[in-house]
Order: C-alpha cells, then structure tokens, then sequence
C-alpha cells in the first residue's frame, strides 16, 4: 500500500486540513496546522510531498524518522505542525486498513470515555457565571478561562485581584464536584505568577496553564512548582520529548502537547509515556478542529496517565464555525457527564465530509492572532 497523493485544504475559521491517498483507494486525514501559520505549514506539506510518494504508507514510524531527520534541520513549531498532520493520517490509513481504531494499535484502550472540557470567555464575572451554567447545561464538568487580558510585568492590584475574582467566581459557580483550569497564556512574568499562585490556591484550580512563555520555563518552573500546590501545566508551545523533558525534570504536573504541533500521534504517545515516568498527567492542548480531536482522543484511550481533553467547540476564534463541522456524523464526539465516550470506528473514528471540506477551502482563511502593546507602547504577550 503506497502514498500515493498528498492534498491539503485550507478551511475556516483557522484550520488547515490535509488527505493522503493510497493507491489501494483508502485515504487518511491530518490536521497539520500551526495557528496564524497555516499557510506556512502548507508550503512545508508540499515541501516534504517528494520525499513521501510511493513509500509503504504503513511504515508510520519510518516515515516519521524520515521527516523529521533527514532534513537536518529539526524539530520546531512548523516542522512538528507538518509531521502531526501526515503522521495523523498515516495512522488513519493503518487503523482503516486493518479495519479497527488507532487505540487499537497503540496497545489497546485502558479506558471506556475520554473527560473533556470545554471553554468560558467573558471577561465580566457576570457573563462568566452565565457561560458557565450554559457549559454545565451542555453536559460538560469541567471548564477553562483565561486568567487575564495584558498583564504588566509586575501586575499591580487590581490585576492580581481581577485574576482572583475570576478563580473565585468559576468555583463558585461549579461548586466542589467540578472541575475548572485557568490559563496564563504565558502573559505572567515569573515575578506575576509566583504572587498570582500563592493568591489563587483557595480556589483549587485543576492545573494552571503556561505560568511563564516557553522560554523561560527551564528556567523559572521548578521555582514556581515548588512555590505552591497548585499543579502547573504546559506544552502547547513545546513540540518534542526532548522539549519536554527538562520541563518534566523541573517539576511540571500536566504536560499539554498539541496533536498538531508536536509530532502528531506518533510523538504525542512518546510524550506522555515519558510524563508517566515522572509522574505527570497528559492533557492534549487542541483548540482546533475535529481531526486534531479525533486523533487527540484515539491517544488519550490509549495513555494510562491521561487527565482530561481540551476541545474547542464554542470557542471565539470559531465565530460561526464549530469544531464538528465538516463531519459526517458528529455524535462521535458527544459529551454525556462530561465524557466523550470511546470511539469505536475504523482509523481515527471520524468521516470526514469531504464535499463540505472542498467547498470551504474555496473560501480559505487568513486568521492571525491579535497583537497586543501595554499603554507605553511596547509589545505585550497576547
């Protein structure tokens, strides 16, 4: 069974799809896709097209070598985006073949549902409570919110104590059988989050996400693991084990890769068998689409360390697009008492509308993230 074509698909709102073609006629779907990159990781796709045709599409982990070796140059956010999504769908194409999900090929399931949690985004604690009940409604237990908007480099009062409120008002709304995770964003200096986590640890977070940006976590994190019990989580931003490492050594509880960023399934299910060895939960950051879910889920059944999923159905980069859009049957990815229960189709459990996919790249997307400047004018982490 050969490669025998590579397609990809720019869709709206902000995701990148891509279809690998078998000349035995099954086809494999990814989502290689990097957030305001897109059309970068494209370029990258057909960049690596040659290097791909006519090889054995079964032979996953030599292909993955492959793409991230021999060009010399590895590793890195838009290298990683575009191995996940061709990884993704290779995998897709061997669970199709043999006619049983990707779980399957990973060791088997060790569990029967998949907790997920879904997102708030008001900004004023009264329209937080209602975005809470409303996610509450929809069968979800656990939530998240980002902790703020920009944030000094040393966040005074009313910064600190908005942040608070926040955290405050999430649990209280979710009471003490749920479950709620507030994201930094990487907008907290370490000075800001080590004040921030002693303040917030009443509130009794699940995790809190990116305390500090990625490059200074090596650094900072085990100070700020060892400064409060609150567990810490990252890794949307790090995109190998051996990124991973050093943050695991320093004491991280939760480790976040991203499915479309970090190597895909392959790389993924390397990540969270190396958090296992230090303890550490696996919670897959996929604020994208349904491929990227599916595949996030076919690994997540799979890992005995995993925690709960991150989807983006509801999301504001979404506007009127929803993260099942472009399915054929979105029921696969239902949520009953906050669960999605484990899929049993073929690859990665999903079909894939392909007419609804061709006809909305015809209208494609050029989303990039805000930009953000503090009042005197210098650049401000978003």
């Amino acid at each position: 069974m050969k490669i025998q074509s590579l397609e990809t698909f720019l869709v709206p709102p902000r995701w990148l799809f891509l279809k690998i073609t078998t000349d035995e006629g099954i086809v494999g779907w990814g989502e290689p896709v990097l957030e305001g990159r897109a059309e970068t990781v494209r370029t990258m796709i057909a960049e690596l097209t040659p290097l791909l045709i006519g090889l054995d599409a079964s032979r996953i982990e030599d292909t993955w070598q492959l793409l991230w070796r021999a060009g010399f140059y590895r590793g890195g956010a838009i290298l990683g985006s575009a191995v996940a999504g061709i990884d993704q769908a290779l995998w897709d194409i061997a669970g199709k073949s043999l006619g049983v999900p990707v779980y399957q090929l990973l060791g088997g399931a060790v569990r029967e549902r998949v907790r997920t949690y879904a997102w708030v985004e008001s900004d004023d604690l009264g329209g937080l409570t209602d975005d809470i009940q409303r996610r509450i409604d929809q069968g979800f237990d656990a939530v998240k919110l980002v902790a703020s908007g920009k944030l000094a480099p040393i966040a005074g009062p009313e910064s600190l104590n908005s942040v608070v409120a926040r955290a405050e008002r999430a649990r209280e709304e979710l009471g003490p059988t749920r479950d709620f995770a507030l994201d930094f964003h990487g907008r907290s200096t370490p000075a800001t989050s080590r004040r921030l986590l002693s303040l917030l640890e009443h509130t009794q977070p699940l995790f809190v996400e990116e305390p500090t940006v990625p490059e200074l976590a090596t650094t900072h994190l085990k100070s700020l693991a060892t400064s409060t019990t609150i567990p810490l989580a990252a890794g949307e931003r790090v995109y190998s084990r051996w990124d991973f490492r050093p943050l695991l050594e320093s004491g991280l509880a939760v480790a976040q890769p991203d499915l479309s960023h970090a190597g895909g399934i392959s790389e993924t299910r390397r990540i969270a068998a190396l958090a296992e060895i230090f303890g550490a939960s696996l919670a897959p950051h996929c604020p994208l689409g349904p491929i990227a879910l599916a595949a996030s889920i076919q690994v997540d059944v799979a890992s005995p360390n995993f925690l709960v999923q991150e989807q983006s159905g509801g999301m504001q980069y979404n506007g009127e697009w929803n993260a099942l859009d472009y399915l054929v049957d979105t029921t696969v990815f239902d949520t009953v008492e906050g669960y999605i229960t484990r899929p049993t189709a073929p690859g990665l459990g999903i079909e894939i509308d392909e007419d609804a996919v061709r006809k909305a790249s015809e209208q494609g997307h050029k989303w990039q993230p805000p930009v953000w400047r503090h009042r005197d004018g210098s650049l401000a982490e978003w």
